[in-house]
């Protein structure tokens, strides 16, 4: 099983993790496929970390985004501020009893990721239940500092990089693939009560919120999604030289990740700027022909250019073995 073979690649030799591992591995095929193509170019051994990321941030999106679930705005939010009390509780121990939170503690504590991270992750989820646009971009960059730009901050360590400039990049990269998903996304995030283009956005190009809800993609609104499109754009180069300061195995799966998810823009471009009642996406052909082309790249790598020193299954097993189970939420102090 491929799984398996990445997690005794990367040390992870305890059951239970590897069954917490396994679920994240599932949540990401399932949920990010464009992103789990991309993973597929990292080396074996790195690629369960980037699992243990995703299935923790998929997990908590649920919890906010699941319209399945007939929660009342209240019970949503009391059932985010418990799941992140708990997360945050088992980070600050180092050990946790969840099918996802084992994986995500085991990877932050491995990897000294800062927690802090993981708190501006948890802060924006709990943003949404309460703020459904935002005025100005401005205002809609210090959301996505939480939503995006923290999460290529954790993948750095990861990723493995000694040039300072390379967390600019990281989250550049993160804003430029949420814009990304907020253009995609506009006619279900209404369905969610939410809009992530900036009030001031709209009115530059006299587009209302009920114009969008209508449906019918006019002159004006096309004019507005060019524009968000452009500004992706500019995102996307203002992390590009960033893929050049990571380790030669982690380059092509981040190229991948930057040229699969910026197509996403090609596509809405593609369809005429139809948001509104249609979902755009890169065919799979082009997905598996550039991923193949990219794989073939990235296993040239592996064999070329040492690793650095990543975590031993012995130096694994002390991170989680030598720490107590938490005993209630309140070990974070909060």
């Amino acid at each position: 099983m491929l799984g398996d073979a990445c997690l005794d690649a990367a040390g992870i030799l305890d059951p239970d993790l590897r069954a917490s591992f396994h679920n994240c591995r599932v949540l990401h095929a399932r949920h990010g496929r464009t992103y789990y193509l991309a993973t597929t170019m990292l080396p074996p051994q790195r690629r369960p970390w980037v699992w243990a990321l995703y299935g923790f941030a998929r997990a908590t999106d649920e919890i906010v985004d699941d319209l399945d679930v007939p929660d009342s705005p209240e019970e949503r939010a009391a059932r985010l501020d418990s799941w992140a009390q708990d997360r945050l509780a088992e980070l600050a121990v180092g050990a946790s009893s969840d099918p996802v939170g084992r994986a995500l503690v085991h990877t932050v504590r491995t990897w000294d990721i800062p927690v802090a991270h993981v708190v501006a992750f948890l802060d924006a989820m709990a943003a949404d239940l309460t703020v459904h646009q935002y005025d100005t971009f401005d205002a809609l960059l210090a959301y996505m500092h939480g939503s995006a730009a923290v999460i290529g901050l954790q993948m750095l360590p990861i990723l493995g990089s000694a040039d300072p400039d390379a967390a600019d990049a990281a989250q550049a990269l993160g804003v430029a693939f949420q814009l990304t998903n907020f253009i995609r996304d506009v006619g279900e995030d209404l369905t969610r009560g939410r809009l992530y283009l900036p009030r001031e956005d709209l009115a530059r190009f006299g587009v209302t919120r009920a114009d969008l809800q209508h449906g019918e993609v006019t002159p004006a609104v096309r004019e507005l999604m060019r524009f968000q499109i452009s500004r992706a754009r500019f995102w996307y180069e203002r992390a590009r030289p960033g893929i050049a300061m990571l380790h030669p195995s982690s380059r092509e799966c981040i190229q991948a990740a930057h040229d699969l998810y910026s197509g996403i823009l090609g596509a809405v471009e593609h369809n005429d700027y139809q948001v509104l009642r249609r979902r755009a996406t890169v065919g799979l052909g082009h997905r598996v022909r550039s991923g193949l082309t990219a794989y073939l790249r990235a296993r040239r790598s592996w064999s070329t250019v040492p690793e650095p020193n990543l975590p031993t299954a012995s130096q694994q097993s002390s991170v989680h073995n030598t720490r107590a189970k938490p005993n209630s939420r309140s070990s974070t102090g909060a």
